[in-house]
């Protein structure tokens, strides 16, 4: 019998560290996007940005798609809804690059991690879904966290600030989109027409006005960390989510914040104020208990 008990401890233990693991791959892969974000900034603009990796996306979404015959899995009958996601994940990742190009990279994140936040509220418009006295709980300490890191003020607000938070309202769309096209659709067909459609968006968006920047031999590296890193990310996420609850999942992912932090310190010189990490942590609290709440429920 001990050794039955051993034997599970054992395998849970295994998995946890293989969600752990993914999940360090993801904090990785957003903190390279958004220094590759910011570097390629410098002879880019967002929409430029998103064209190339959206491009770059493209080709290795489907030459995995190709590779593991996974063709039948994209389906057309959606394409309505796909398209409807995918303008507001490409608006949310257009503010996103644009305020890791203004604001120090950990006040981004920060603000990124509200996204939950924005699901809570949207989701009973949008989902039909309940607003519990918890949720609202959640609620409330996620945006106390929200005014703690932004301290909007005329002296402090810029557009970076505005951008970044922007971006969470704009993922929190995508992301009941997504829960909506799961219900019907694979991973492969969302990714797929994710990659394919922001395409199209980046190309019309950058060529407006008939003068689309081509990526030089400084910016070309960062464009390819950017889309890669991009599909790697939530390739890590989806993985990790497949092996551990969202209650041990979510608090490594915001391990990103310091760890950012500090990348900014060393690359960029940012300064980092105490008051950020207070806030997070309110963010966090709030995520968490919405997290916990929704498994009793």
């Amino acid at each position: 019998m001990q050794d039955r008990i051993a034997e599970a401890d054992a395998a849970r233990d295994s998995t946890l560290l293989r969600a752990a693991t993914w999940m360090i791959g993801a904090i990785l892969s957003f903190s390279a996007m958004a220094i590759a974000g910011r570097e390629a900034s410098l002879s880019l603009d967002t929409f430029e940005i998103m064209m190339y990796r959206s491009l770059v996306g493209v080709v290795v979404v489907a030459a995995m798609i190709t590779a593991l015959r996974r063709w039948p899995q994209v389906s057309t009958k959606r394409l309505k809804h796909h398209g409807l996601r995918n303008m507001a994940h490409f608006t949310g990742q257009n503010l996103w690059f644009y305020a890791v190009s203004a604001i120090p990279l950990a006040q981004v994140f920060a603000l990124e991690f509200t996204s939950p936040i924005w699901v809570i509220l949207l989701a009973p418009l949008l989902l039909g879904e309940r607003l519990t006295r918890m949720r609202m709980l959640a609620v409330s300490l996620g945006f106390v966290g929200i005014l703690i890191v932004a301290r909007p003020s005329p002296a402090t607000f810029n557009i970076g600030l505005a951008c970044a938070a922007g971006s969470a309202v704009f993922f929190a769309l995508t992301n009941i989109a997504t829960k909506r096209l799961t219900r019907t659709e694979s991973i492969w067909s969302i990714m797929f027409w994710l990659t394919l459609m922001q395409l199209v968006l980046g190309i019309l968006f950058a060529g407006y006005d008939l003068d689309v920047a081509l990526p030089d031999a400084q910016s070309l590296p960062f464009l390819l960390i950017i889309g890669c890193a991009g599909l790697s990310a939530h390739f890590c996420i989806t993985n990790a989510l497949s092996l551990a609850p969202a209650a041990v999942v979510v608090p490594v992912d915001f391990a990103r914040l310091p760890f950012i932090a500090l990348l900014g310190w060393l690359i960029y010189g940012e300064s980092v104020e105490i008051w950020l990490f207070v806030g997070a942590a309110l963010i966090f609290t709030g995520n968490f208990i919405n997290i916990v709440s929704s498994r009793q429920q």
